[in-house]
């Protein structure tokens, strides 16, 4: 299921950027005093009362600076609350209701998004007085807030979460587990586009040499030797340092919606240009949702090459990619049709790895093994102690870890565990997730 959006929208310097770090539970965005600091897209997951949503952080809307950055600025803030299913409208209480705030509040009126107005900065009774005034701007209750001190949160998040569950509710998408839902995911003018076409085998994405044609997700069924597959198409990410090319990267808000939907990602890199940091961005994504991964890797016809082309190209990306060992890759061109008959086979196979069960019995048994060849960390004369082993769901497979003390458990010694259970059972293309628990810990 896709997560809902929230764009949190105002003019600059109202806290916005602080609020979405405290939302998102880490420091993501640069929070100063200068007003524009936020220029780029940012995004992170967030939770309130069981539900998951996506919050995006924008720059300060500032309707009358004809500055060509704060053009730009507004035009991404304008795609956010475009796509967004909810807005978060961040006002100061300092400063009341200036003429900025009342433009961006006409602008969100306009949108007819559900809204939720913060009054940010209230953390003095002085302050949560003047809350009071923001009723002129006719979008409903104020609600005082202070996200540098944590005050209000609580309301403004019940608020916000009632909202989206009104705008979005939350019923689970029909499951069928004999259809692998695909996405497409990457920067525009990759050839994702073609590489769909070829895949669905008719037109049906719109196939340009002008970055960012593609604007919407395009679902398309597709039948492979009796195997039903949902395409995902996206809309594309344009290389950073263009300002005035900022507007395409909101683009990645419909990519991330996709990949919600998806159980195998086809991260779909430029041969020539090789990994952006806006790649890592995006497959992070991905991964961190525990989606099957494949890479590839197009336009390999232009890419200059001699015996070992594949293996030098295979381990740089590696290299780029640490998080990725796992994703198998693929060398593709969709304008002369190499090897792009492969992808629905290696897709299967990845959908078939993530959704593997391991019977208790074989895996503790592995993990026994493993042990006992490495044998687990101690620290200040406290050896960690693995008890049992299970694993608890699929897509991606996760495992429960009972030990005699979580924290003796090691980053590097779980990453060895990880890898041997690799080594027994594949898992190729697909995240493992491992939950490590005290003993006396029960099962949620």
């Amino acid at each position: 299921m896709a997560k809902p959006i929230v764009a949190i929208v105002g003019r600059p310097n109202v806290g916005k950027s602080t609020l979405f770090n405290v939302l998102a539970n880490e420091r993501i965005s640069i929070v100063e005093d200068t007003p524009g600091v936020t220029r780029d897209r940012l995004y992170a997951t967030t939770e309130w009362l069981e539900r998951e949503f996506i919050i995006i952080d924008t720059g300060g809307i500032e309707i009358a600076n004809t500055d060509k950055i704060a053009v730009s600025i507004r035009e991404q803030a304008q795609i956010a609350i475009r796509e967004a299913d909810v807005i978060l409208f961040v006002c100061d209480a300092r400063t009341g209701i200036t003429d900025e705030d009342a433009e961006v509040a006409k602008l969100l009126r306009k949108s007819k998004k559900p809204i939720v107005l913060a009054v940010n900065k209230a953390d003095s009774s002085k302050h949560e007085l003047g809350v009071y005034e923001f009723y002129n701007l006719g979008l409903g209750d104020p609600i005082p807030i202070s996200a540098a001190n944590h005050i209000g949160l609580g309301d403004m998040l019940d608020a916000l979460t009632d909202k989206v569950n009104q705008t979005v509710p939350a019923v689970m998408e029909d499951d069928d587990e004999d259809e692998i839902k695909v996405a497409l995911i990457g920067r525009p003018n990759v050839g994702k586009s073609s590489i769909f076409n070829a895949l669905v085998g008719e037109e049906r994405s719109i196939v340009s040499d002008v970055a960012g044609t593609t604007r919407d997700a395009i679902d398309t069924p597709v039948v492979r030797d009796g195997q039903r597959f949902l395409f995902i198409d996206t809309a594309g990410m344009r290389r950073k340092g263009k300002i005035d090319e900022l507007i395409e990267k909101y683009s990645i808000i419909r990519s991330l919606r996709a990949v919600d939907r998806s159980d195998v990602v086809l991260m779909v890199i430029d041969a020539v240009d090789g990994v952006t940091e806006q790649d890592k961005k995006i497959v992070g994504y991905a991964h961190d949702a525990g989606k099957g991964i494949i890479l590839v890797v197009n336009k390999w016809d232009l890419y200059k090459k001699d015996n070992s082309s594949t293996l030098r190209y295979t381990e740089e990306l590696r290299k780029e990619l640490v998080f990725l060992q796992y994703a198998p890759v693929v060398y593709v061109s969709a304008l002369t049709m190499q090897r792009i008959h492969r992808l629905p086979e290696v897709i299967k196979y990845v959908a078939e790895q993530s959704s593997m069960r391991i019977s208790t019995s074989v895996l503790n048994q592995i993990i026994e093994d493993a042990c006992a060849i490495n044998p687990p960390p101690t620290d200040k004369g406290k050896q960690l102690k693995i008890y049992f082993a299970t694993q608890v769901k699929i897509k991606p497979p996760t495992f429960v870890l009972f030990v005699n003390n979580p924290e003796l458990m090691h980053f590097s010694y779980q990453r060895y565990l990880e890898n041997k259970l690799r080594e027994s059972f594949g898992f190729e293309g697909t995240p493992i997730h491992m939950i490590v628990r005290a003993r006396n810990e029960e099962e949620d």
